[in-house]
């Protein structure tokens, strides 16, 4: 930008220069010559209306080379395109002597995510993931896709779509906020693992001072799971905010919140072949620029399917100097299904962190899973995680 503005600014010079005279004025008989003589003072350098025009259009066409870049054209005055990658090294270390340790580079998550406004109430949404198969093959896949509709109903907009579930989206930016590490308490395979983030439907998102909400209808199974059946989940996020935050858009760094939320899930009919997936939860938080603490306690009753299970969770994160964190969370998961023995799930995760800059973090953290079923799964992960915003 340096070098256009320099460039420029010589162009403008050079063609003013070219295109002046100079006059002079006899103090006598106030005669006006072009050139210098005795008795004459100078007026100064002047330039006639038709070549200042002429050099202002030259000067609106260099400028116009100058900054000139790829053109976008869309049928909305105002597109918003960002993309976010999980990006790091894991080694896992099985307990299982009978399995291979194993240790792999990857990406976990690449996100490109495109917003359409047509006024700054409303826009639609695509964002697209990335996905590795168990060939080892790549493949985009559609997390989001949704048409939001502002204050259709008092402080309440609408996503619809395939759009973000009521519990998940809230949890990664108010309580759990190392989703690069790992998903939160309810989704991850290590605890509850009892919906994800993303499904078809509609979702009534209400904000105020000091209560949010978000309730909707949706495909039980979500965005990467078959639909079939009639049932549909009705699912719902209610939240005191008690600092009144609630419409402000938060940063853990900056800003004090204290709130306390219950969330949950009720299918109605059958779908997938489930007639019952009942998710009760409570979730507090408390932040201050200097620590983070927040815990859970929820249950879900699938008429003895697999996510029949209670349990419990608590993280916490402490930020003793600028731009570094310290971060720990226990998830305790029993899990209860009929057609097995009861078995619980203990999943330990702890951690530094440092922010780079306002668009990468680095983050260095153990992850210890254990459980008690006669074939489990024991292992420790180490981690190195770099987390890229733009």
């Amino acid at each position: 930008m340096k070098k256009i503005a320099l460039s420029l600014s010589a162009f403008v010079a050079t063609s003013l220069m070219a295109g002046t005279i100079t006059l002079y004025q006899d103090k006598d008989s106030g005669a006006i010559y072009t050139k210098p003589g005795p008795n004459r003072v100078k007026l100064g350098d002047f330039i006639s209306v038709q070549d200042m025009a002429k050099q202002n259009q030259k000067i609106r066409n260099e400028m116009t080379k100058e900054i000139k870049g790829t053109k976008v054209f869309s049928k909305v005055p105002k597109l918003k395109i960002n993309g976010v990658h999980y990006l790091g090294y894991h080694y896992t270390d099985f307990d299982d002597k009978n399995r291979a340790d194993k240790s792999t580079f990857e990406t976990r998550r690449n996100y490109l995510q495109v917003k359409a406004y047509w006024n700054k109430h409303a826009y639609a949404r695509i964002t697209l993931d990335t996905h590795q198969q168990n060939n080892g093959d790549w493949v985009a896949r559609l997390k989001y896709a949704y048409l939001y509709l502002s204050n259709i109903l008092p402080f309440t907009g609408v996503e619809f779509g395939q759009v973000h579930r009521p519990w998940i989206d809230y949890a990664e930016h108010h309580g759990w906020l190392y989703r690069s590490i790992s998903e939160t308490f309810v989704e991850t395979r290590n605890a509850a693992h009892v919906i994800n983030s993303a499904s078809p439907g509609i979702n009534f998102k209400t904000k105020t001072d000091y209560f949010t909400s978000e309730i909707g209808l949706f495909n039980n199974g979500g965005y990467h799971s078959v639909k079939s059946g009639t049932g549909q989940s009705f699912e719902w996020r209610l939240t005191y905010e008690a600092l009144g935050t609630g419409k402000k858009h938060v940063h853990a760094t900056s800003d004090e919140w204290l709130n306390i939320s219950f969330f949950g899930r009720y299918l109605t009919g059958t779908d997938n072949g489930q007639n019952k997936d009942t998710i009760t939860g409570l979730h507090a938080v408390y932040n201050t620029p200097m620590f983070l603490i927040g815990g859970y306690l929820m249950k879900d009753d699938n008429n003895g399917g697999p996510h029949d299970g209670k349990g419990w969770s608590v993280n916490g994160e402490f930020r003793p100097i600028q731009d570094w964190s310290i971060l720990a969370r226990y998830d305790h998961w029993k899990v209860t299904p009929a057609s097995n023995i009861d078995y619980t799930k203990k999943n330990i995760i702890a951690g530094v962190a440092y922010t780079y800059n306002k668009n990468v973090k680095f983050i260095a953290n153990i992850n210890k899973y254990t459980d008690d079923q006669p074939n489990n799964s024991d292992k420790i992960d180490y981690l190195l995680t770099a987390e890229v915003h733009w």
